[in-house]
């Protein structure tokens, strides 16, 4: 298992990936393709300078792909659980950061539901807005509790 701070990482990568990929409509396949490229050219984004190791590209890879391929099933659940937004109008990182959290929440077992969830709202804090944090921790509170993971 991955540690904790290459996951950490992992998932930045994933949400770079998923947000390109939504904000182009390129497939995630093409944006993680982007996203290596650019770290083999040392142009990060200040994801801490070094290029991702294998663990962390083969878990952002699974996770970034997975999301792509459940992601109807993850925007109704999203949308099930929040009451005045509709996946389509949320910002691109609070979309993609729930998408992400939602897809750890119901496919990895593994990943205690608490920890999935504090990496979102880690996300959250990093990449959104102010609002972002309790939006994207109530929302995959409820899905949590909805799927009985808390």
């Amino acid at each position: 298992m991955a540690g904790m701070g290459s996951r950490r990482r992992a998932r930045e990568f994933i949400l770079q990936a998923l947000f390109d990929s939504d904000s182009t409509d390129k497939p995630v396949t093409e944006a993680l393709d982007s996203l290596w490229a650019g770290l083999m050219d040392d142009t990060d984004g200040g994801l801490g300078g070094r290029p991702a190791d294998s663990e962390e590209i083969d878990f952002a890879s699974k996770i970034a792909l997975g999301v792509e391929a459940t992601q109807e099933d993850l925007d109704r659940r999203l949308q099930e659980a929040s009451t005045n937004w509709r996946v389509s109008r949320m910002p691109f990182v609070d979309r993609n950061i729930l998408r992400l959290g939602a897809y750890e929440l119901i496919h990895l077992d593994e990943v205690p539901a608490n920890v999935t969830i504090n990496e979102a709202v880690e996300l959250a804090k990093k990449y959104g807005t102010k609002e972002t944090k309790g939006f994207v921790n109530g929302l995959l509170d409820r899905i949590a509790r909805d799927i009985g993971r808390l």
